[in-house]
């Protein structure tokens, strides 16, 4: 194995059998024999001018099942069956070469292999690629598809699942502390939504919007339609659509994406951006960083701390697999490291994480009990200490926000987090809470104003020292549109109107940085009176989901004067 060569062990008793070499095909695709539950894809040897080596392993019909990178920093992937509940028999591997000396004519040519014989006696010899066919994988989706009321059951835990599907159900309706139960069809654009008198804060009418996530097997049905550029080939010249990613600011004009689900529910082939907002352009980072890079997934967490210049990666799911694993990368040196943490955090997606004075407070999400299908919200706070790595469970007092995920928090004058919303299904929150970081004290935060309705998967951003925002996000029927500003000092909310936020999403990252004046979108350049070189503070959105099943791959941007100046 001197010269390059990329590898494959299907199995645990299998032997490498190479798939690429350095004068071979750039393209390979093998049939995974079908006693197989492991395979484990490495690289040997140097890299050269090489950049990376995408793998994908593709069900009968050809639709990705998951997909992983190969580069010169992260040498090796494996994957199980257990963790890809679409892994059945006729799965293909195939792997595509980037980089290196390859000319036009080599991205035409595609290999289609056969894994060596080597198997047990009682075992059946592999299938060649071009041999596989889909009756056997829609047979079985057939037999599963039968047993509906499993189904329903099955879907209707799953608090994992993109907003965006058909099934429709009738499900309890009930909200925050004292709401009266229902009756309400989900996943019906909100033609049917019932509308409820009062709301968790007590902040006058707001409409009933809580339920359960769809199964996830209706999603993938109705998601299996047109490829993403991420699947021809094409180089992405900026981030491809998602949802339940995340977007970190590193300085002044840098952030990091992270992470993501895409379209027809598969995780995305580019998980890592960085952004310049100097001039708006996005870099493929991926290949960049040196270390173990996370494992795809979404609803985790990026929280940067600016004395270490660290960006921390806590938790998130990958289908049925849960994490409780922190990354650290290291934006100076631009390599990640995986931490051996001591103490005890369960897996946990969807939840918050806060950075306060160098270490990690993480609040509520989602777990896996019994594992992996998840079964509840956590009410916990775990805090984690990158000096020690070590987590542990602070003493809190006070009321204590209910157990839930897919809320928000802010910290604000670095002393308070602000924690809204949320859900525990099927209950859909608009509360507030207001954890005292000198007390360590929770407090039920009384506001006044129009509040938002109930609902999670929102995003959240720091304004000013006083106030922060609340935008989009899912309700249990659909995907919102509104945007509301707080006023920590007077406890007011305030439902801003503007065209660039108007339209319905929910899973989408929200931060603020500053950026060039020229590309402050608030339609009356002409009387800001700010010159043409200039800096201002500017909210940035991207991803998520709308109504329509269609995940944003575009960044929107607004100047934050002109949100306070819509107050």
């Amino acid at each position: 194995m001197g010269d390059f060569g990329v590898y494959a062990v299907f199995g645990v008793n299998g032997p490498p059998q190479r798939l690429l070499s350095a004068e071979g095909s750039c393209r390979v695709s093998v049939a995974v024999p079908l006693t197989v539950r492991q395979v484990v894809l490495f690289s040997s040897g140097p890299w050269g001018e090489r950049i990376c080596v995408n793998a994908e392993l593709n069900d009968a019909d050809r639709y990705p099942i998951t997909i992983g990178k190969l580069t010169p920093y992260n040498k090796c992937l494996s994957w199980e069956q257990w963790e890809e509940e679409t892994w059945t028999d006729g799965v293909t591997l195939s792997v595509t070469l980037e980089g290196g000396n390859l000319v036009k004519a080599d991205w035409a040519k595609q290999e289609l292999l056969s894994v060596k014989e080597y198997t047990p006696k009682d075992t059946v010899a592999p299938l060649a690629a071009r041999e596989l066919n889909g009756k056997r994988k829609r047979e079985r989706v057939s037999e599963e598809d039968g047993d509906g009321d499993t189904m329903a059951a099955r879907g209707g835990e799953e608090e994992n699942v993109c907003p965006n599907a058909t099934a429709e159900k009738t499900t309890p309706v009930r909200k925050a502390r004292g709401q009266t139960k229902g009756g309400q069809k989900l996943f019906s654009a909100g033609k049917d939504a019932t509308r409820m008198k009062g709301t968790a804060n007590g902040a006058g009418e707001a409409q009933g919007i809580v339920g359960r996530t769809p199964p996830q097997s209706a999603a993938r049905t109705k998601s299996r339609q047109t490829k993403t550029p991420t699947q021809t080939g094409t180089p992405l010249v900026s981030p491809s659509g998602r949802w339940g990613q995340t977007l970190c600011p590193i300085d002044a004009q840098t952030a990091i994406l992270i992470g993501g689900q895409g379209s027809r529910m598969q995780f995305c082939k580019d998980p890592m951006w960085k952004l310049c907002t100097e001039d708006m352009s996005w870099f493929a980072a991926e290949t960049l960083a040196e270390g173990p890079t996370p494992e795809a997934r979404i609803g985790h967490t990026a929280a940067y701390d600016p004395d270490s210049r660290r960006i921390f990666v806590f938790g998130g799911s990958k289908n049925k697999k849960w994490f409780n694993d922190v990354h650290i990368l290291d934006t100076q040196s631009w390599k990640w490291t995986m931490v051996e943490a001591q103490g005890k955090v369960p897996p946990l997606a969807y939840h918050s994480c806060s950075m306060f004075r160098g270490e990690l407070f993480v609040l509520g999400g989602v777990f896996p009990r019994p594992n992996p299908e998840p079964d509840g919200c956590s009410d916990s706070l775990y805090i984690f200490d990158p000096n020690l790595s070590i987590w542990y469970q602070p003493i809190v007092t006070g009321d204590t926000p209910s157990p839930r995920s897919g809320h928000s928090a802010c910290v604000m004058q670095e002393r308070k987090i602000y924690v809204f919303g949320g859900w525990d299904t099927p209950v859909c929150y608009n509360d507030m809470y207001m954890l005292d970081l000198g007390l360590m004290e929770f407090s039920a935060v009384k506001t006044t104003g129009k509040a938002p309705s109930p609902r999670s998967w929102h995003g959240s951003a720091v304004l000013s020292d006083t106030k922060f925002l609340i935008h989009g996000g899912y309700n249990g029927n659909s995907a919102l549109s509104d945007t509301f500003i707080f006023d920590i000092d007077a406890n007011i909310w305030t439902e801003v109107t503007l065209p660039q936020l108007s339209v319905p999403r929910a899973g989408h990252a929200i931060i603020t940085m500053d950026t060039a004046n020229n590309h402050r979108f608030s339609g009356d350049d002409e009387d800001a009176g700010l010159d043409a070189g200039s800096v201002t503070s500017t909210l940035l959105v991207f991803g998520g989901g709308d109504n329509e099943g269609h995940f944003f791959s575009d960044l929107t941007t607004v100047a934050v004067e002109d949100l306070l100046g819509a107050i």
